[in-house]
């Protein structure tokens, strides 16, 4: 029988649910171990995928991202396995790669169509089989009515004379009263969806072009003049801001009175960075490829000038939040926003370069989409939240930092990512009510983190926090429940904390 059969894609669902039951039952084994399973079980049951060699290096990429979930399971790197799966599932049924666009349409319909596709192919499977005389219901009720009404009785009648076999029903048959059907219908429902969506991936019979025409239309109100007049008012624009940015956040010039250097890069640093995607969007409009804009060369003059001084833009940006960061708190917020001004820059770069060069499109969208997945992928194999944590503690005011003062609440918020920030904090010096809640932090933090590694969030991250703990930190516990984050009354934190692992230092 061919492997591509739909007996061995259905016998290799359900081993994709019996598997994943196994790991979540067993203590201490990752998501991402399941995630891994789906990989061969892909390879073994897809002759497709196998003979196109197109499929092989996402394969690949998606047996990474198992790794990546393996070490530190985060949302990105799960929507980043099932991306890279799912290309791999689906690239046999395309005739070239296109672009990211089209990608992003096609794993949307193939997870769409999946919902149905389980009973479509099991009505289709009966009809075939009919046709082939294989018969319908009747033929494979008469097929598993003997062997199934035999071991019936047999198992009755060792059980009657066996007291450990009937011992064993005993138990078994509690255990299955004691189990919540529908719950474990929902969830084999949804993973026997996620495992056909790679098993017998989905294609639109019809592609969608999402490709521009080989030669650009005219837009309405965009001309060689009125790109030429709109460049240089916002050049003329985009200068007067960018001027009044070094003066200010370089410290070129005094503020203005009553405004703090904190509230000015508060205030400006996401809307600058709208202003550059807006420019970027304008420059893809106005100056496609084969367009007489993109043709003129005060134009393409003009454009190379906006851009350097969007890029500047979003220099400027990266400042703002620097220093608001500085002023008060990194969080996890931040640091993505930090990020995505990255992507920004690199996208108004690729967007230039895409006119320079003459370049298309798909180049563009696809350059940009690798772009985007490097930094998702190290954002999922790094836990951000520990860097965030890290910063604030080692720039703290109360433990000899120059930053702002700690803020305790977030890093309560934080909860396992801040664990070894808080041990850090606990042996530094630092005044007694902030040395009590790093100690009374740091406790409920190990605790969190011990409780996921008995389930499927289990890391190889958060083992390896829990090993560098020093040996006095790993058993000690809390007198009493802590209390509001907020508190700082030395007797109440004490009764808290108990004996100190760490002695207070002034």
């Amino acid at each position: 029988m061919p492997a591509d059969r739909f007996g061995y894609k259905l016998a290799g669902t359900i081993a994709a649910v019996a598997l994943y039951e196994v790991i979540a039952a067993a203590p201490g084994m990752p998501i991402g171990l399941w995630l891994l399973a789906l990989v061969p079980l892909t390879w073994a049951t897809r002759r497709a995928v196998r003979r196109d060699r197109r499929a092989w290096p996402w394969l690949v990429l998606a047996m990474g991202m198992a790794g990546v979930m393996i070490w530190h399971p985060t949302a990105p790197g799960w929507a980043l396995f099932w991306t890279c799966a799912g290309i791999a599932a689906l690239m046999p049924g395309v005739a070239r790669f296109g672009h990211a666009g089209h990608w992003a349409l096609r794993l949307i319909v193939n997870v769409a169509l999946t919902m149905a596709a389980p009973w479509r192919d099991t009505r289709r499977w009966w009809r075939i089989g009919q046709r082939q005389g294989r018969g319908g219901a009747r033929a494979v009720v008469a097929r598993l009515a003997l062997p199934m009404i035999g071991t019936a009785v047999f198992l009755v009648l060792f059980s009657a004379a066996n007291p450990v076999i009937e011992q064993l029903f005993a138990r078994a048959w509690a255990a299955l009263q004691q189990v919540d059907w529908a719950t474990c219908a929902v969830r084999w429902l949804m993973l026997g969806l996620a495992g056909w969506s790679l098993l017998r991936p989905r294609l639109l019979r019809r592609g969608v072009p999402l490709t521009a025409a080989a030669t650009p239309t005219a837009l309405p109100g965009v001309s060689v003049g009125s790109v030429r007049l709109s460049l240089v008012v916002f050049n003329l624009l985009f200068a007067m801001q960018n001027a009044m940015d070094m003066a200010w956040l370089w410290g070129l010039l005094p503020l203005p009175p009553g405004m703090t250097l904190a509230g000015y890069a508060h205030r400006g640093a996401y809307p600058l960075v709208v202003t550059a995607i807006l420019a970027g969007a304008f420059v893809l409009v106005a100056l496609r490829p084969g367009s007489a804009s993109a043709a003129d060369r005060p134009i393409r003059a003009l454009v190379m000038g906006w851009t350097l001084q969007n890029l500047m833009l979003v220099a400027n940006a990266v400042l703002r939040t620097l220093n608001y960061i500085s002023a008060y708190t990194l969080t996890t917020w931040r640091i993505a926003a930090l990020l995505w001004m990255a992507l920004v820059a690199v996208g108004l770069v690729l967007v230039c370069w895409r006119m320079i060069a003459g370049k298309s499109a798909t180049w563009l969208i696809n350059t940009n989409g690798l772009a985007a997945l490097v930094v998702l992928t190290g954002a999922s194999a790094v836990d951000i939240g520990a860097v965030a944590a890290d910063w604030n503690v080692a720039h703290a005011r109360e433990a000899g930092g120059s930053g702002a003062p700690l803020d305790v609440c977030y890093l309560q918020q934080l909860g396992p990512s801040a664990l070894t920030a808080l041990a850090t904090l606990e042996q530094r010096r630092a005044p007694e009510p902030i040395h009590l809640w790093a100690h009374i932090l740091r406790i409920q933090a190990r605790d969190a983190t011990r409780d996921d590694q008995h389930g499927l969030l289990w890391s190889g991250l958060a083992a390896w926090r829990l090993a560098a703990l020093p040996p006095a930190m790993r058993g000690d516990r809390l007198v009493q429940p802590a209390p509001d984050c907020t508190v700082r009354d030395l007797a109440q934190l004490r009764a808290v904390a108990g004996p100190l692992t760490a002695p207070a230092r002034p």
